[in-house]
Order: C-alpha cells, then structure tokens, then sequence
C-alpha cells in the first residue's frame, strides 16, 4: 500500500503547526533559540512536584519529551532544521506534515485549565467524543473508562503520543 503525500509549494506563505523531534532534554533550549530566531512555539509544559527527602520542588517538564511544535511557514525549514538540538521536522518521506490546529489548540485548553493531565500510550480506541460542558467544552478526543473513573485521551497522531485528563461522563456526548 503506498502512501500518497500531498506535497504543498515549498515557498507556501501560510503557516501550519509542525511537529519538530529535539534532543531530549534539550526541548526548554530549542523553543528558546526558536523563539529568538522570531518563529512561533508551543511546547507543552507540564508542572510536577518532585520529592526529596529533605524538600519539595515543582519543576516543570515538557508533556511529551523531545517534542514541541512549530507554527511556521516551510519558507523557514533551514533556519528551524540549523537550531542547536534540533534533529528534524516529523514528516512523511522526510516531507514535512502539518499538524492539525484542533490537535494543538486542544492540548493548549487542557494546560490553560490547570486540571491534572497524565500523558499516556498512544492510543486509537475509545468511543470518540466532544466536551459539551466545563472548562474543556469543544475539545474532541476519545473516551475511556478505568476504574469507575472516565478519562478523555487526546493523541497526537504524528508524534504518536497522547495525553489524558479526567472529566465527568455528564460532560460528553458521542461525536
């Protein structure tokens, strides 16, 4: 089975969101250098509380290591490709792919609400489903049910990652 890409004008002037894959732990020093060479960055952050025994400290850590993302133009490839700890653009046949705005802005709701938010295997199963309700309302993904607990899983299909956030069934409704 041979995989159609649909190959868009290298000079293309419309932005798209594109996943860059980094040097782990080099993710917070990419978006930096990016984000000084004047292109658009989203990095997800998430806050955790890290033990000691003598102390606690929230630290924050990226929600998918070694990933952030790129709202660019393919116009700027060179300059994001030549950025100290980048190793690629994710693509297919080493042609960049655009991820899709609803992927990211929903990752974007799920941090601005502060709500507890775990990443988690990828997956493609579930019931699909939207937020109808809460400060999540409109954010699409799919549903799955563990322990009496129900959790909406947002994939991000070209990283192959996903993210899951606890939410109340009266809260969804089937897509």
């Amino acid at each position: 089975m041979e995989c159609v890409v649909d190959r868009q004008d290298l000079s293309a002037e419309e932005p798209s969101w594109y996943a860059v894959y980094t040097i782990v732990r080099h993710e917070k020093a990419v978006n930096l250098a990016l984000t000084e060479k004047n292109i658009d960055t989203f990095l997800p952050i998430k806050k955790v509380v890290n033990r000691w025994k003598d102390r606690k400290k929230e630290v924050h850590i990226p929600l998918f290591p070694g990933y952030l993302f790129v709202n660019s133009s393919l116009e700027n490839r060179l300059k994001i490709l030549s950025t100290r700890g980048v190793i690629q653009i994710l693509g297919i046949n080493g042609f960049p792919t655009s991820v899709s705005n609803e992927q990211i802005e929903s990752i974007k709701s799920i941090l601005e609400t502060n709500l507890i938010c775990d990443p988690c295997p990828y997956l493609t199963q579930g019931k699909e489903v939207i937020i109808i309700r809460g400060p999540l309302e409109g954010t699409s993904g799919r549903i799955v049910e563990r322990k009496g607990e129900y959790r909406l899983i947002l994939s991000m299909d070209l990283i192959k990652r996903s993210v899951s956030v606890e939410v109340d069934i009266d809260d969804v409704e089937l897509n």
